[in-house]
């Protein structure tokens, strides 16, 4: 995990500084407010963002950590020592990133580092999970064995990613088909038809407003269409950077959970994020109090993250698991009851796969559904804007089709 300086003022009001580790800034902010003091500031550690090196490359895929895990795992299990595995994996690592940062590894290993510490280097590759089930199968004696509950829990992952890409392929498709075809009849199809109508002698403020509407549109597209690259730009920009703050992100975390059809989707994915997660690190044997703060930094929604951090801190003080998160209303009862029971049986790590397998079905379910359901409202949305675009185009040539008529008369 990197580093953070911090600032706090403490309860006698003293100023002191400090340095934890942590997944990030919040977390380390609600350890700190967990003390009783007040965070004044917390910026990441220089020397810790020097150590890390590469950690900001990315670039390694979900893939790529599969077969890493997988594959060490079986090496550790035949009884190949730590350094070979990972010089090994070095070497066959396709990725140019991952091999680079294999290599590192390999050479803090080499130098007497905790296989966890070094992969904590690099926290844009190895998350606080990965790196806190390595550190539990250290410890614990067990590394292959976490190696392999990490392999299985990417691999369901990396499905359920594939699943929601996949059922979001086909809109994105249709849309982006809809928007060329749109543009193609405004930019090139229905200037012809105005020069057309012009030269029949129509002046433009006796067309219908639907077609004057639609000429100012195509007017700006071709003789602007520049402005109209900035104002993308623009809004894409602004809206990355007000996402970006900690207002921002809530207010977007708190619209994926209610919004119409995909907010009912995203709490599901959630959901099973957070059950498989922490019954992964529990049979790991990882701390409960520790496995509640890694889970809430894999959920990838803040406010169901603030959920799991309050129920962490009621757990703290005696409570049991089930009760504080019944009372966020953000995890249903079955869920709930399923904890419950898998704190009195001592099993509570099969509930939670139990719930994890749960969810992901009905993930699925609910993909398939919204597949189903997504392409005939796709067509008609198409189908409505084109039909606009032609009724448009038609209204001055029945117009002046009907004024030949009458005049003929």
């Amino acid at each position: 995990m990197p580093t953070y300086n911090y600032t706090i003022k403490d309860a006698s009001g003293q100023i002191k500084e400090g340095t934890l580790d942590g997944e990030n800034e919040s977390a380390i902010a609600r350890r700190l407010q967990e003390q009783g003091a007040i965070v004044q500031k917390i910026e990441l550690s220089k020397n810790a963002a020097s150590r890390t090196g590469v950690s900001n490359i990315g670039g390694v895929k979900l893939a790529d950590l599969t077969m890493f895990c997988r594959q060490f795992s079986t090496m550790i299990d035949a009884g190949v020592t730590l350094v070979r595995c990972l010089n090994v994996l070095g070497q066959q690592a396709t990725n140019p990133k991952m091999k680079y940062i294999v290599g590192e590894i390999e050479t803090d290993v080499q130098a007497g580092q905790m296989l966890s510490q070094s992969m904590a280097r690099f926290p844009n590759v190895f998350n606080n999970l990965f790196v806190g089930l390595v550190k539990a199968g250290e410890v614990g004696g067990a590394l292959e064995e976490s190696m392999q509950r990490l392999s299985s829990f990417l691999e369901a992952d990396m499905e359920l990613r594939r699943k929601v890409k996949g059922a979001m392929t086909y809109p994105v498709i249709v849309l982006s088909v809809a928007v060329l075809i749109v543009l193609g009849l405004v930019t090139f199809i229905l200037p012809s038809f105005m020069n057309m109508f012009l030269e029949l002698g129509m002046k433009p403020e006796d067309m219908p407003s639907m077609t004057r509407a639609l000429m100012s549109f195509s007017t700006f597209l071709i003789t602007k269409w520049y402005m109209m690259i900035a104002i993308v730009v623009v809004v894409v920009i602004s809206l990355k950077m007000f996402l970006s703050t900690k207002i921002g992100g809530r207010l977007y975390d708190h619209l994926k959970l209610k919004a119409p059809v995909f907010g009912t989707l995203n709490h599901k994915i959630s959901l099973a994020r957070f059950s498989r997660t922490l019954a992964t690190l529990l049979s790991s044997g990882v701390p409960i109090l520790t496995a509640m703060e890694t889970v809430a930094g894999t959920v990838s929604n803040s406010i169901i993250s603030d959920a799991v951090l309050h129920a962490r801190a009621r757990i703290r003080e005696g409570d049991r698991i089930g009760e504080p998160l019944a009372k966020s209303k953000l995890f249903p009862p079955m869920i709930v009851q399923m904890i419950g029971i898998g704190e009195e049986s001592g099993s509570l790590d099969s509930m939670l796969t139990k719930v994890a397998e749960f969810y992901e079905s009905e993930v699925d379910a609910a993909l398939q559904s919204l597949t189903s359901a997504i392409e005939p409202v796709m067509i008609v949305m198409l189908g409505s804007v084109v039909g606009f675009i032609v009724i448009a185009m038609f209204q001055p040539l029945l117009k002046i089709i009907t004024n030949l008529a009458g005049g003929g008369e």
